[in-house]
């Protein structure tokens, strides 16, 4: 029997589909530009979207080095706790920065008047990352793959050991979601024994400058 649920948001996914403009590049959504004098870069996460069964899907992919990075940030800001559950300064403004799509964390304070406390913890928070980030955690990252529809598309969380730095790649990326989708293939069958962990975040050290 099937999901009422789940046909009802098939369904709205294709009107929704049918209603808006989606401009696309070759079949493909492409949100980001390719520089060819990064192309050895290490990369962490990009995104790309296309049709499949009249619907949107929009693929968000990270690298399992991006997943082992986060991890890292988790742990220290386990360790070292703020000092009060709520910001508070004199003025001035929060300052962030991205982890990646959707992620961001307080780094400091623009303008004001930073509390000494909280300056300590910044301080020392920075401190255990740049430790842990030079020595690496008991962490092993394995590939993954988690479906989420909605009304306005079928979204692809992906976890997976793939470089994206041009459009091939991307291309790639979209190919591999999209067969996975299909039931062509599987994660298991794509990266058979897969795991990224503290030996090859340590073997990356150099590049990641």
């Amino acid at each position: 029997m099937k999901n009422r649920h789940i046909e009802s948001l098939r369904h709205k996914a294709r009107e929704y589909h049918r209603n808006h403009q989606w401009r696309l590049e070759n079949g493909l959504r492409i949100p980001h530009a390719y520089l060819d004098e990064r192309r050895e870069d290490l990369s962490w996460w990009d995104d790309v979207g296309f049709i499949l069964n009249d619907r949107r899907v929009i693929v968000h992919w990270v690298h399992p080095r991006y997943v082992y990075s986060n991890a890292i940030e988790d742990r220290a800001q386990a360790e070292i706790p703020p000092p009060a559950p709520h910001w508070r300064h004199e003025g001035g403004e929060k300052k962030y920065r991205k982890l990646g799509r959707s992620r961001k964390k307080v780094i400091g304070i623009a303008g004001g008047r930073t509390p000494p406390a909280w300056s300590d913890y910044f301080d020392a928070l920075r401190a255990r990352e740049d430790e842990l980030t030079r020595s690496g955690i008991d962490l092993d990252i394995r590939p993954s793959m988690r479906v989420s529809l909605y009304r306005w598309a079928t979204a692809v969380d992906l976890i997976a050991p793939i470089e994206v730095r041009s459009r091939d790649d991307i291309a790639l990326l979209a190919a591999i979601a999209r067969r996975l989708l299909k039931r062509e293939t599987t994660v298991a069958n794509e990266w058979p024994g897969y795991r990224y962990g503290q030996v090859d975040w340590l073997a990356e050290a150099e590049r990641r400058q």
